[in-house]
C-alpha cells in the first residue's frame, strides 16, 4: 500500500448523456431500476443532467455535448431480484442480454434510454 494514503471506495459512476433527456432517464433509472432522482446542487442543476442515489449507491448523469453512449466501459450493479429486475425491464423495452458468464457469476447487460452500457449481477449474500 502507498505510504500516507489509501483509496477506499468507489463514491459515484457518471455516465453520459444528451442535452434534456432528464425525463427519460427519471424514468429508467427510478421508475424502472428504482434508484431515486435526488436533487443536484444548485451551481450544477444549471449544466443539466441528474442524479439517482440510494446510500451507498450513486449514479450520476451529465450532459456532453457530442454525447456518444459508453458502449464497453459500463457500470455493474449488484441487484437483489435480478429475475424480476430482468423481468421488468423486459416488459418496458429494455430486454436485458445474458452473457457468458464468470464462473459462478451470471451477468446481464441493458442499455440504458441512451445507449449507455448498465451490466447487473446477483448481489452477493
Amino acid at each position: 500500500m502507498p505510504e500516507g494514503y489509501r483509496v477506499e471506495v468507489l463514491d459515484h459512476v457518471q455516465l453520459a448523456m444528451p442535452a434534456g433527456g432528464e425525463a427519460v432517464a427519471t424514468a429508467f433509472y427510478e421508475g424502472l431500476l428504482g434508484i431515486p432522482r435526488v436533487p443536484k446542487p444548485p451551481e450544477l442543476e444549471v449544466r443539466g443532467g441528474c442524479w439517482f442515489e440510494r446510500g451507498p449507491l450513486r449514479v450520476h448523469l451529465g450532459v456532453e455535448d457530442g454525447f456518444r453512449p459508453a458502449r464497453k466501459a459500463h457500470p455493474a450493479l449488484a441487484v437483489v431480484g435480478i429475475g424480476a429486475l430482468c423481468a421488468r425491464l423486459e416488459a418496458a423495452g429494455h430486454a436485458p442480454r445474458h452473457v457468458v458468464e464468470v464462473p459462478g457469476m451470471p451477468q446481464w447487460y441493458v442499455d440504458d434510454p441512451f445507449g449507455n452500457r448498465i451490466e447487473l449481477v446477483p448481489a452477493r449474500a
